[in-house]
């Protein structure tokens, strides 16, 4: 297992974002049987942006990991409202309400350990599941027409300026943009620290819900069980680096990212060839292959709404 590690190029990864292998263009509707990420240039851009995130995200693994050892972490069910903003072109990406609430329960089901896959036999981190124990309600939807066939990765969706929709109260509502964002890109998620005028997650109309136009391999809604676990502050599993650290303390170290659904037992090139936690959802895996969070997990994305945390405000009655 990795020990807690406080690396400066951790604290610095802003954002994540899941992506297809195959670059095709952004009309094309086939979906790559595999995921990727584009992450550093997103990276790259929020640094040139705003030089002063680095000092600003340091200070939050500062509190987090002070959470974590003296175990001062919210009490209670932390309830989170969603607000869906549906930028629609084409009939197909304006998903239905249904679609959108299938999403929110997927999310009730994979945070507090009630997916049907949770139990899942031959899981050898049986041990170190975790019932997150925070919930998500549909508080609004605001649908907008437009003409864009995609938005990219500047945050375009979230800014009306620019043909999006603003965000609704982020520092209390999880805001949530349904969109096309082109060049394969599945969703991406702001870390904790960044511009509460863009913050929440982008997600593709294909790869949300688990019913509607959700799209095989990742038709399950699990593209927003991970973009939202690194909303609340988890890094990829693999540590964005070949054995790097996601400054998780029970979480064994992995060489990258997996992809489809590995065979049972398989393992790491990193030293000691440790069995990878590959059904981790912050793992690369097609949505069925993915199915926990590790206590060490929970523990890191309960102290963000810890006093004193970067999400305080979502705990407030």
């Amino acid at each position: 297992m990795k020990k807690l590690l406080l690396t400066a190029s951790a604290a610095l990864l802003m954002f994540s974002c899941q992506k297809d292998d195959n670059q095709t263009n952004q009309e094309q509707t086939k979906v790559s049987a595999h995921r990727g990420c584009a992450s550093h240039q997103v990276l790259e851009r929020q640094l040139r942006e705003n030089p002063a995130l680095a000092g600003k995200m340091s200070e939050i693994e500062r509190l987090t990991s002070e959470a974590i050892k003296t175990g001062k972490l919210v009490n209670g069910k932390v309830q989170i409202p969603v607000v869906f903003n549906v930028l629609y072109r084409t009939t197909a990406e304006n998903i239905s309400l249904a679609q959108l609430q299938s999403q929110i329960d997927v999310l009730n089901k994979d945070f507090n350990a009630a997916n049907s896959d949770y139990n899942t036999a031959n899981n050898p981190y049986s041990s170190v599941r975790a019932n997150v124990g925070i919930s998500f309600v549909l508080d609004q939807v605001i649908r907008k027409s437009t003409t864009k066939t995609s938005w990219g990765t500047n945050d375009a969706m979230k800014k009306s300026a620019q043909g999006g929709i603003n965000p609704t109260s982020p520092t209390t509502k999880l805001n949530y943009w349904v969109c096309t964002i082109g060049g394969g890109i599945l969703g991406y998620a702001q870390f904790p620290g960044g511009s509460s005028a863009t913050d929440g997650v982008a997600i593709d109309s294909k790869y949300t819900g688990n019913t509607g136009t959700a799209t095989y391999p990742f038709n399950l809604g699990r593209t927003a069980t991970h973009e939202v676990g690194h909303w609340m502050n988890l890094r990829h599993i693999w540590g964005d680096a070949t054995c790097g650290s996601d400054l998780v303390s029970d979480t064994p170290v992995h060489n990258t990212a997996n992809y489809g659904v590995p065979a049972v037992g398989h393992r790491s090139t990193c030293s000691g060839t440790p069995l990878e936690m590959y059904m981790n959802y912050m793992d690369y895996t097609d949505d069925r292959g993915m199915y926990m969070f590790s206590l060490g997990q929970k523990s890191r994305m309960s102290a963000i709404f810890a006093s004193g945390g970067s999400r305080n405000s979502f705990a407030q009655p």
